[in-house]
């Protein structure tokens, strides 16, 4: 079985690499595709985001996963958000689906809707209503609340001051509204991991959405 992961280098992406490349080979074949080496064990391509859906094509992957996500200052502006966190997603997502890929995994985010007054949620959510009408055996989509992790390197200060005070706003969060918690990144990556393996045994066809508590579960719940 393919697999083909974009956004190793990010947050998750390079937790999920590390995961996978444990069952690679025993399972499946890992490629992992960026614009950049990122420091890691497992099969790489380095490419320009245009190539990215010509990849797809060529290895006709059994399973796709897109961990791609940036942030408006890092992209330096919406457009330059909009171009990863939409564009570059619904492009693969359209190459997969001509490729014959049956299971398509994405990130995405909590509260993603294509009408919210928030840019980064609507776009978000645009993605999520593009993928969906490609019709994939198995689409599931992650939609984690604040990442918890260390970001080496990246002076996110807002993010830092949220996560310190994650703890304390979890427990005040009831659990009705539990799925907007904060989230440990490596449990996101379990997450997507127990989904990818699933497919390797014909999983149920459909499109599953996997808030905080499906992702904290034992076993992923596709209800």
């Amino acid at each position: 079985m393919e697999v083909v992961l974009f956004g190793a280098s990010g947050l998750v992406g390079s937790l999920l690499m590390q995961k996978l490349a444990d069952r690679d080979l025993a399972e499946f074949n890992l490629t992992a595709v960026g614009r950049r080496a990122y420091d890691g064990t497992g099969h790489q391509r380095i490419a320009a985001v245009a190539d990215w859906p010509a990849i797809v094509a060529e290895i006709r992957p059994s399973v796709v996963i897109s961990a791609l996500g940036t942030t408006i200052r890092k992209a330096g502006s919406q457009q330059g958000f909009a171009a990863i966190d939409r564009d570059a997603v619904v492009a693969i997502a359209t190459a997969a689906k001509t490729a014959g890929t049956r299971q398509f995994v994405t990130i995405s985010s909590v509260g993603a809707n294509a009408a919210a007054s928030s840019f980064y949620l609507a776009t978000k959510g645009i993605a999520e209503d593009a993928v969906r009408a490609m019709k994939f055996q198995r689409l599931d989509i992650f939609r984690p609340g604040l990442l918890v992790a260390e970001r080496p390197g990246d002076p996110r200060l807002i993010e830092r001051m949220m996560i310190a005070v994650s703890p304390m706003t979890n427990a005040l969060t009831p659990r009705r509204f539990d799925r907007y918690r904060a989230i440990a990144a490596t449990d996101v990556a379990d997450a997507i991991v127990r989904a990818v393996g699933r497919s390797a045994g014909r999983p149920a066809p459909g499109t599953y959405v996997h808030h905080n508590r499906d992702m904290l579960e034992p076993r992923l719940n596709p209800s």
